[in-house]
């Protein structure tokens, strides 16, 4: 009898702690499902908040390129308004050097001479505007010519103008006007020569009105 009970009662035994083993384990795999799907959540939502972060990013650099294409067309339209303000601005100071020049004075004058390298070697531009200041109630003609003055193997040397035409060139120079005519002019320098000054010599052949002579230091300026 004993014996049987204590089967019994061992076999209850067994059967509580498998009872109780197969729940701790339902109970672990629930905790272990909803541990995974916490997990889950997390991911999802970090890589909607890296969707919605790549979303900022793109959006900022498109801001920023229509920001800076914005400041391009800014700074162009700028350096264009300098440049016609500064065009107008020479303009302005150009006709004012024929109405009412700085010293008061009538007559001829040279109001900008320019020398630019020219397409060859050793060939260079010459643009020369004249003007008549204050008074212009007739036409005034004449001629121009040119020297330029520098060193040629050591030795001081000066060339004029016929001699610096280009092969074919007219020496010939004229004018004819009232307020004022602007010139392009071709040189050509010979081999070995190093120009220091140019003088322009503007001749009159109109009565009354005197003819002039200017010097200058050799400079080139960009084309």
């Amino acid at each position: 009898m004993t014996r049987a009970v204590l089967a019994v009662m061992i076999a209850v035994v067994a059967y509580l702690v498998f009872e109780f083993g197969r729940i701790q384990a339902s109970y672990n795999i629930v905790d272990a499902a909803k541990e995974r799907q916490g997990y889950e959540d997390r991911i999802r939502g970090l890589e909607n908040d890296i969707a919605a972060l790549k979303e900022e990013v793109a959006l900022l650099e498109t801001h920023r390129d229509i920001d800076r294409e914005a400041y391009k067309d800014v700074e162009t339209s700028l350096t264009t308004l300098q440049a016609k303000i500064q065009e107008q601005t020479n303009a302005i100071a150009f006709y004012r050097g024929i109405v009412s020049p700085a010293d008061g004075t009538a007559g001829l004058r040279v109001q900008d001479l320019k020398l630019t390298r020219g397409p060859a070697e050793r060939a260079y531009n010459v643009r020369l505007v004249l003007v008549q200041s204050l008074k212009h109630d007739r036409k005034v003609a004449g001629d121009v010519s040119l020297s330029i003055e520098g060193n040629q193997g050591g030795t001081a040397t000066t060339y004029s103008y016929s001699q610096l035409v280009p092969e074919k060139a007219s020496a010939n120079w004229p004018f004819s006007f009232r307020y004022f005519q602007d010139f392009d002019r071709e040189i050509v320098l010979p081999a070995g020569f190093t120009p220091e000054k140019i003088t322009i010599e503007v001749r009159s052949k109109t009565r009354s009105i005197t003819s002039i002579e200017e010097s200058y230091s050799w400079t080139t300026s960009p084309g």
